[in-house]
């Protein structure tokens, strides 16, 4: 019988911490060098085997896929790595092209029709009220995904793992190590592994609230990183995820291309040279790491309000009292009709209603959802009845006031959730390592083939994937 590799090495492991523990023991370094010999000639297979791999997955959170080849961007890691490894020319993510579903289909290689997690927010049609999963997450992993992870099958297969804010991986029975993608404060603490927040707490990296303030502050990319190297360092999990926020937070704020936007794409290059150096350090020869994003990003110019047309033609009251609702994914939105008696009509009330719509690209209908990875509402009823696109410049708010069905000048400088066929919404994909073919260039690629990559190079499979092993970027021994 095979034994898992995971296994084996933390067998390895307890051997040479044993041959240690007598080697100190003893007085006579002959006796001791005897003890070894010994050992060598018991278990010729273990002392033998060098450890196991590595496979690390960093997300930086909306690093465009056009920043690989923006001279303004400072990249010199995330470069270097793609100079030696493979590349995309592009990565097109999930509809919509958000955080939480984006970083889902990351790890299962199913669109959200099928993993679940159709939205960083929904409604809930049994309760008319709608539920917020980014940062603060109602629901534990298990819950809400509704298909086998990358992590949870490299667990079954005997490898360890671990993910630092992770998105939809709160209490998930099948990581060894922790921090799930929460809001701050004790909600974080109290779903983040306790051995963890011992090391943390042993080596002064702070996750909590910071003395003498009053309220908790988020951690920081670089605390994160932190962390995250300390369990690669002290835990040597086979399988590890990272996913760094700053970039994204700041091109919200201050849109793309901006200058703060470049000082955020530097600092997240710096955190994976951290990350890249502690790989090359602990883990010579063995490590394979892919630099990723979950989605692009597009400037704000203009908000969009479609509740403001809805109430107009009497099909709601306010944004949240209705027979239609509407979801913001901020450059899409999600039409729900909640009267089931008079659906058709009401649908074809919304049409008329948003037609001619100054800033709207398209509306989607059920019957084009599955072209676009959506559950059908008959099957899933998270799921909306349309979805909404906007051009970009352009993204949505959900007021129903007022008489004018836009703003000008948004406080967010910067968005996405469009179309992901957009160019400006694709994602970064890079790779490096064992088992990664160097110089591959893999033009435009889709995001569902990422877990089934990582599946390959690790030696099992995802069953049910939509997307194939991008076998042009690996080499074909495995090495």
């Amino acid at each position: 019988m095979r034994v898992p590799k995971a296994k084996f090495d933390t067998t390895v492991s307890l051997v040479v911490a044993n041959v240690r523990r007598v080697f100190l023991g003893l007085t006579c370094s002959w006796v001791a060098a005897l003890c070894v010999v010994l050992l060598l000639g018991i278990l010729p297979g273990i002392a033998a085997q060098a450890p196991g791999r590595v496979v690390v997955m960093i997300s930086v959170d909306g690093l465009a896929g056009y920043y690989l080849d923006d001279p303004k961007a400072e990249m010199p890691t995330i470069r270097a790595l793609a100079a030696a490894g493979a590349r995309a020319s592009g990565m097109k993510v999930t509809t919509p092209s958000v955080t939480w579903p984006s970083h889902t289909t990351l790890v299962t290689g199913v669109n959200p029709a099928r993993h679940g997690v159709i939205g960083n927010n929904y409604l809930d049609r049994g309760t008319g009220k709608r539920v917020r999963l980014l940062f603060d997450p109602v629901y534990d992993k298990d819950e809400i995904v509704k298909v086998p992870t990358l992590y949870d099958l490299a667990k079954a297969n005997g490898y360890t793992t671990a993910a630092i804010r992770w998105p939809a991986s709160r209490n998930a029975k099948t990581l060894d190590w922790t921090m799930p993608d929460m809001a701050s404060g004790k909600p974080l603490l109290q779903y983040t592994t306790p051995a963890l927040l011992q090391a943390c707490e042993r080596e002064r990296i702070l996750l909590g609230k910071p003395p003498k303030t009053k309220d908790a502050v988020e951690p920081s990319d670089a605390t994160t990183t932190r962390m995250f190297n300390l369990v690669l360092h002290d835990q040597r999990p086979n399988l590890a995820l990272l996913h760094l926020l700053e970039t994204d937070h700041t091109q919200h704020a201050q849109g793309p291309r901006s200058p703060g936007a470049y000082a955020a794409v530097k600092d997240a290059d710096d955190r994976v040279r951290e990350v890249w150096d502690e790989l090359k350090r602990d883990f010579p020869g063995r490590a394979t790491l892919f630099v990723v994003s979950d989605h692009g990003f597009a400037p704000v110019n203009r908000m969009l309000l479609p509740n403001v047309l809805l109430r107009k033609a009497g099909l709601l009251t306010t944004a949240t009292n209705g027979p239609v609702q509407i979801v913001v994914q901020s450059g899409a939105a999600m039409v729900y009709v909640l009267d089931d008696t008079n659906r058709p009509g009401l649908i074809a009330q919304i049409r008329k209603a948003l037609s001619g719509f100054e800033g709207l690209s398209k509306i989607v209908g059920a019957d084009e959802f599955k072209e676009y990875g959506l559950a059908d509402p008959k099957d899933d009823p998270h799921a909306p009845d349309l979805i909404l696109f906007a051009e970009e410049g352009c993204t949505f708010g959900d007021t129903a006031d007022g008489d004018l069905p836009f703003a000008e000048k948004p406080e967010r400088r910067g968005t996405h959730g469009h179309d992901p066929n957009l160019p400006d919404l694709q994602a970064t994909f890079v790779a490096w390592g064992v088992g990664i073919k160097p110089g591959a260039n893999l033009g435009r690629i889709t995001s569902l083939s990422v877990a089934p990559t990582i599946a390959k190079l690790m030696g099992f499979s995802i069953p049910g994937a939509e997307g194939a092993p991008l076998t042009s970027a690996l080499m074909e021994n495995g090495n």
